[in-house]
């Protein structure tokens, strides 16, 4: 079932129990809008609250859980950072704390409705709490979402508007909000405004209304690197310092990429799949999809040795003051007599 469809089912068929695992800050909100509405408007002062376990304990959450709902028929009761559910060091849970909520999870409170945020890529599946809550609790994993899933919503919440939207316009909205479900709805609004005569979103509205952010124009002069256009990309970095672009941000985030392209490289060749990749690294599985075509040509060799050559830039941006133009230029050329 998608994701969409079951955050759909906690408006009209609530459960007990919620596991939420990964990060997403799109459907985070969505989760808790649709929580926040069992509730009614003057009841969510009483028998709507959130736990934070990193100031708060999960004993006083449970407690909260356990407890009648007050002038009402429902309660929800959210817990943040469950850390308890991991082998993560943070804040310690004490053992009767957890023996409490594993007895609670095998019998849960008919009229209450208890969520657990862990927002990792991965629980200890060795520890009894964490066992007992997979086994009760409904699950919904932001760390499965795939790429294709997240288009299909796309295009599906745009149908549903009574839009449509290009082939390219969907590939190029995506490149500049590097696949960011918030970024991307929120870009949406003001496609729907401009496109409202014809109600189709084309590529060319998506050039005018959604802004590069600094991060996409640097993959941009990466890909000019790799594609050999040497020329073009001394002449986009100019353009980036002319923008008043901080050399040393652009360099970072060139080594922040040229990383990525050298670690996905390397899992690459150990038979890894893009999914897992985009778990094992933290990022978005767009980029990592987008990277995967970009290194096909390169060797791991090739690649470490750019990454070295910016961050030696780093060291000089740092410590000297070295033209970082002309720095620039000599790491273009040397790259593209390499790649040649």
């Amino acid at each position: 079932m998608a994701i969409s469809q079951i955050i759909e089912q906690i408006s009209t068929a609530p459960q007990p129990l919620y596991l939420v695992i990964g990060r997403s800050d799109y459907w985070e909100n969505q989760i808790l809008s649709r929580l926040q509405q069992l509730i009614p408007t003057e009841e969510r002062t009483m028998n709507f609250a959130t736990y934070d376990l990193e100031e708060t304990s999960l004993g006083d959450a449970l407690n909260d859980a356990q407890s009648v709902p007050f002038f009402g028929d429902q309660r929800v009761v959210v817990i943040q950072n469950a850390a308890f559910l991991t082998g993560m060091k943070g804040k310690a849970t004490g053992k009767q704390e957890l023996d409490d909520l594993t007895a609670y999870l095998q019998n849960p409170s008919p009229a209450t409705v208890l969520v657990v945020f862990a927002p990792y890529e991965k629980l200890d599946n060795r520890k009894k709490v964490t066992k007992q809550l997979k086994k009760s609790a409904t699950l919904i994993d932001l760390n499965a979402i795939s790429e294709r899933e997240t288009t299909e919503f796309v295009r599906h919440f745009i149908q549903k508007q009574d839009y449509q939207i290009e082939p390219d316009a969907v590939s190029e909205l995506f490149a500049r909000t590097q696949g960011d479900l918030t970024l991307i709805m929120n870009e949406l609004q003001k496609l729907f405004l401009f496109c409202r005569e014809q109600h189709v979103i084309t590529v060319d509205a998506v050039n005018q209304l959604v802004a590069k952010s600094t991060t996409q124009n640097v993959f941009d002069l990466s890909d000019d690197l790799l594609a050999g256009k040497t020329n073009t990309a001394i002449e986009f970095y100019h353009e980036l310092l002319m923008q008043r672009e901080d050399p040393i941000k652009i360099n970072a985030l060139l080594e922040s990429q040229f990383r990525l392209l050298l670690q996905v490289k390397i899992l690459q060749q150990h038979g890894q799949s893009q999914a897992h990749m985009a778990q094992m690294l933290k990022v978005h599985p767009y980029r990592i999809k987008i990277a995967s075509r970009m290194i096909a040509r390169f060797s791991v060799s090739y690649l470490e040795e750019s990454f070295a050559a910016l961050v030696e830039i780093e060291h000089k941006l740092k410590s000297s003051t070295v033209n970082p133009e002309l720095l620039f230029e000599m790491f273009a050329i040397q790259f593209s007599q390499k790649n040649t």
